[in-house]
């Protein structure tokens, strides 16, 4: 089926009266995204597979804005993860007319859109959709959250950080990407719990004392993770 060719004129007026500022995009947002649009919409190509540093280079900003942008577009729509691997990333980037909520008609053919408020990342349910799902293992870089060991794509869990049944939320602070022995570790314990139990036994059993069954998880850099979590929470959690 051939391709409808793009009207470059009403393309960059979707994007510069309506899009960003409907999406409130930060410079950093709209260079990302108008980067990758470049090398796959306007070259007639649906997909890109991109590194992170090879985005930062063409943009001329370091990765870690990138990478924060790269996120934000794919919770707000913008693009579509595809696959993520270490190669790189795999995404579609929709048009403005392709984004779930901004389809042809609400998109006004000429003049400013009036804009909502900017989404509240707190108030937003990301257990609701895949692409909000992916946001929070995209953050952890294909890493579990409690022993810092990469993750396979196909087996990796959402986890609460304060526990479903203490009231945990699905909200973006409350979520973290884990492996699938961490989480069923972990169970029904909030994380500050969970991370020091796991401190302890990985202690030991890189002391060779024989209470720790699982030894794939020693000599783990928990401690790293256990102590930033400590200090992300401003409270003291004792090791023992």
């Amino acid at each position: 089926m051939k391709r409808k060719k793009l009207n470059v004129k009403h393309l960059w007026i979707q994007l510069a009266d309506f899009l960003f500022p409907r999406l409130r995009l930060s410079i950093t947002d709209r260079a990302v995204y108008l980067h990758l649009l470049r090398h796959t919409r306007l070259e007639g190509r649906l997909q890109l597979h991109f590194s992170m540093p090879w985005l930062a280079r063409g943009i001329g900003i370091s990765t870690g804005p990138v990478r924060e942008s790269v996120r934000r577009l794919v919770v707000l729509g913008a693009l579509r993860l595809i696959r993520r691997s270490k190669a790189g990333h795999v995404i579609d980037v929709l048009l403005p007319d392709e984004i779930r909520g901004l389809r042809p008609g609400s998109i006004p053919a000429r003049g400013p859109a009036r804009q909502p408020q900017s989404a509240n990342l707190e108030a937003l349910d990301f257990l609701k959709t895949r692409a909000l799902r992916q946001s929070i293992h995209l953050r952890e870089r294909g890493h579990c959250f409690y022993c810092l060991r990469r993750t396979d794509a196909r087996v990796q869990c959402l986890d609460h950080v304060v526990p479903r049944v203490r009231a945990g939320r699905n909200s973006y602070r409350n979520l973290v990407s884990s492996c699938l022995e961490c989480n069923s570790l972990k169970g029904e314990r909030p994380a500050a719990n969970f991370l020091r139990w796991l401190y302890r036994e990985v202690w030991r059993a890189t002391h060779h004392r024989p209470s720790w069954p699982p030894t794939r998880l020693a000599k783990r850099p928990v401690g790293a993770r256990y102590r930033r979590f400590r200090a992300a929470a401003g409270t003291s959690c004792p090791a023992s």
